[in-house]
């Protein structure tokens, strides 16, 4: 592990001054080895969904684990769409000059050596591994032992990418071992050549990162994402959005986990949205007011509001308008990504400046949580805490920033 750490550090020097030219080139170069070597990609992930059917794995994350020949494409092309991103690296931000003459600018650098630890899903080994290249930052992948032969399949034909265009495969690096020791070992900074830690995963996990690293980390909890159905909301927009936010993929951090009903509109709204999401495959658990409308309807626990199912299980509550709603939010949220459906621009305006999450939506699915739908390219993950980086991490959120001073011949008076 520590010689993993001394690679990516030598690497991370290099790459930081790689021109765009050259990062790009690799980016669509991995993309081609992607599609060239789909087959032992399909192999490699069939050896992983073998093992979860042995370990008896719940169906959604399953589906989160699985490779189809589309799913390979869609992981091809968001390469080739990071290589069509501006380069992060370099930008002047702000510049000014002081009244002595010293001229300051404010520029964007490479973070360094990016630690991703991650559950289940092989295609974060590629978006990751791409985002950290764009940005000018070497990658060491720690991907959850449910997917180790898929990650290691994709990690090598990034690799292949690297070579390819003379960049040092060592700038994207998977931590050879399922062994949980290696986590540990990321989150004491592999003897100071780790500067950042992301984590991507459940609960646990993030909440194991956030207590024992000895590095700063991008935090992402959990994402117990609300969808509220306001009084003035069109009823069959409101119906289309809460099935496409809970059940379009269930397993996603995005995915809906509770729906807030007006009160206002619970004889008209309510009962096709119930309908709907049980006609679906959904299990509706609900307070009260919602079994009383619609039969079938399991009654919620105190639990349920706060739980992130990503599954097809979703929690509904009617509330007094949108000030309840939002302390809903606000008690049982996790900062991620909320989403209020409205005909009424000032209630819309209200919710979106006064919710306190990383994403908030006016009349659209939070399954848009997504760096790709941000223009992004793709993401590491959606980051719920509140410095450097918030919402979807791209390539500019992997990055930092120093002070470039100019003088020509300025000394300090005493």
């Amino acid at each position: 592990m520590k010689q993993l750490g001394e690679r990516a550090r030598k690497a991370a020097a290099a790459l930081a001054l790689a021109p765009a030219a050259q990062k790009n080139e690799a980016l669509v170069a991995m993309a081609a080895a992607i599609r060239r070597n789909a087959n032992v990609i399909i192999a490699a992930n069939a050896k992983d969904l073998a093992a979860a059917a042995e370990r008896q794995l719940k169906p959604s994350l399953v589906d989160r684990l699985r490779l189809t020949p589309d799913r390979l494409e869609a992981i091809a092309r968001g390469l080739e769409d990071i290589a069509a991103l501006p380069d992060p690296v370099g930008r002047v931000l702000s510049r000014w000059t002081r009244p002595n003459g010293l001229e300051i600018s404010r520029v964007s650098v490479p973070i360094g050596v990016i630690g991703i630890i991650y559950e289940s899903r092989p295609n974060v080994t590629a978006d990751a591994g791409g985002l950290c290249l764009k940005s000018g930052n070497a990658a060491i992948l720690r991907g959850g032992s449910d997917s180790f032969e898929s990650s290691r399949a994709i990690v090598a034909c990034l690799a292949e990418g690297l070579a390819s265009a003379a960049l040092d495969p060592a700038a994207i690096q998977m931590v050879p071992t399922a062994d949980r020791a290696a986590v540990g070992d990321m989150l004491s900074g592999l003897g100071g050549t780790i500067d950042l830690i992301v984590p991507r995963g459940g609960k646990s996990l993030v909440a194991r990162v956030q207590a024992d690293a000895r590095v700063p980390v991008f935090s992402h909890l959990e994402g117990i994402c609300h969808v509220y159905v306001d009084r003035d909301a069109d009823p069959a927009m409101a119906q289309a959005i809460v099935l496409n936010a809970k059940m379009r993929r269930t397993g996603v951090c995005g995915a809906a986990e509770t729906v807030l009903v007006d009160r206002a509109v619970a004889d008209t709204a309510l009962k096709p949205i119930v309908r709907a999401l049980m006609d679906a495959g959904c299990e509706v658990r609900g307070d009260a007011a919602t079994q009383t409308a619609v039969a079938g309807v399991k009654a919620a626990t105190e639990e349920d509001w706060s739980t992130e199912y990503l599954d097809a299980i979703v929690s509904m509550k009617v509330v007094d308008g949108v000030d309840e709603a939002m302390a809903h939010i606000s008690r049982y949220g996790s900062q991620h990504t909320e989403s209020i459906i409205t005909g009424n621009a000032a209630t819309a305006e209200k919710f979106l400046r006064t919710v306190d999450s990383a994403i908030v939506l006016h009349n659209a699915s939070t399954q848009f949580a997504d760096g790709g739908e941000f223009g992004f390219g793709a993401e590491i993950g959606i980051a719920t805490g509140k410095l450097h980086a918030r919402g979807p991490v791209g390539v500019e959120q992997l990055t930092t920033f120093k002070y470039q001073v100019r003088g020509n011949g300025q000394v300090r008076p005493v």
